[in-house]
């Protein structure tokens, strides 16, 4: 059963706090300068609701929660999220340093993505990145496809190739190609857990 979330809505056709994702697009989808962000709890819904969008923007609702958990990550590493709007939608995704938050790369938007696309694209940039800069720390991905996708070598999307996602395609060709020729680090590639952490330091503060 998912999680319940809080979304919080400081610009919007209606502002407030809403327990469900379609109560909270009602009130931004297609609104121009829509400010929204979804919170794991009310507490800090609350909290944020009566504070300023900006303080928020762009961060995760639970950033640093990892920081005071029982275990913890493992440090140095990169973290990566993607983010897309509609299925297919806008894809955008990035990779940054798990300890500071600081971005590391950045990709898209993307037309006619998909979120795990997204994930399995972050997570192979992270890796030839690392390669480019002669490095060798874990990557953390809070999508098991990707995970999987990555290990297997082959992005297994059901996503339809159009014109318009074109380039998208030549991304995940080019990605599957560095896959077969480069070997893989051992145990490098680890699922972040959103349950102990909170939402990973890479996530765009969407929903």
């Amino acid at each position: 059963m998912p999680k319940q979330k809080y979304y919080v809505v400081w610009k919007g056709r209606k502002t407030g706090i809403f327990t469900t994702w379609a109560e909270c697009e009602k009130q931004v989808k297609g609104f121009v300068g829509a400010q929204y962000k979804a919170f794991e709890n009310e507490i800090d819904a609350e909290a944020a609701y009566f504070a300023n969008y900006d303080d928020y923007k762009g961060k995760p609702s639970s950033s640093g929660k990892w920081r005071t958990a029982s275990i913890q990550p493992l440090l140095p590493s990169i973290c990566v999220d993607a983010a897309c709007s509609g299925a297919p939608g806008k894809l955008e995704y990035r990779g940054v340093n798990t300890e500071t938050s600081e971005e590391i790369f950045h990709a898209g938007p993307y037309s006619d993505g998909t979120n795990n696309v997204g994930e399995f694209l972050a997570i192979v940039h992270a890796l030839t990145w690392q390669a480019k800069h002669n490095m060798h720390v874990p990557v953390y991905s809070d999508s098991e496809n990707a995970i999987l996708w990555v290990n297997t070598g082959v992005c297994k999307t059901k996503l339809k190739h159009t014109p318009k996602n074109a380039v998208l395609f030549a991304i995940i060709h080019s990605a599957e190609n560095w896959l077969a020729e480069n070997e893989l680090p051992e145990d490098k590639l680890i699922k972040w857990d959103t349950s102990l952490w909170g939402e990973n330091p890479a996530d765009f503060g969407r929903k």
